[in-house]
């Protein structure tokens, strides 16, 4: 199974520094962005220079400045598919070193959270043929079969804003890549 990197979401204390120096100094583009929570704060931002990754980096504006830093929500890593996440819970759970297991869809993908050993939060995910607006999240069962997993999916997140094929998603965004030059 190939672990390849995806993305980060950082913790800051100030997002429009940050986004200003991402997009203008460093290239990136917001892809998406929403509150995180019900009550409308705090706002997740999510930024990409990739046509086919959402999101490279996602800024959430929580940070204090009283604090010890820890600007590091989760790392997380793309595998081919879902029977790679699934591998991936089994030997989790066989090992027993990580914790906080938590399987969750987020429309456009399939994903096992958890803490690695000094509590670090890590994604293992795979795609799924799927786009959907974020932030979104439901826990799914790793249990189901494949063909179960796709239809909850669907008939998890087929009214919510952006649902599509992904396809349509990575044509769109390459469309307005190229279109930047």
């Amino acid at each position: 199974m190939q672990l390849r990197w995806a993305h980060a979401v950082v913790y800051v204390k100030d997002m429009q520094p940050m986004l200003d120096f991402y997009t203008e100094i460093l290239g990136f583009e917001i892809a998406d962005r929403g509150p995180i929570n019900g009550d409308g704060t705090p706002e997740i931002v999510f930024l990409s220079q990739i046509h086919t990754d959402h999101h490279q980096i996602a800024f959430l504006e929580v940070r204090k400045e009283v604090e010890a830093s820890n600007s590091v929500n989760h790392f997380a890593f793309r595998v081919a598919d879902l029977n790679d996440v699934k591998s991936m819970i089994s030997t989790l759970k066989q090992d027993g070193r990580a914790t906080a297991l938590n399987p969750m869809s987020h429309g456009n993908a399939w994903s096992i959270y958890f803490q690695d050993p000094e509590q670090n939060g890590i994604e293992v995910f795979c795609d799924t043929p799927f786009h959907v607006a974020q932030p979104q999240g439901k826990t799914w069962d790793p249990q189901s079969s494949d063909a179960e997993i796709l239809a909850w999916t669907e008939d998890n997140f087929k009214d919510q804003p952006g649902f599509g094929p992904i396809q349509d998603y990575y044509d769109k965004r390459e469309t307005e890549l190229a279109d930047r030059g």
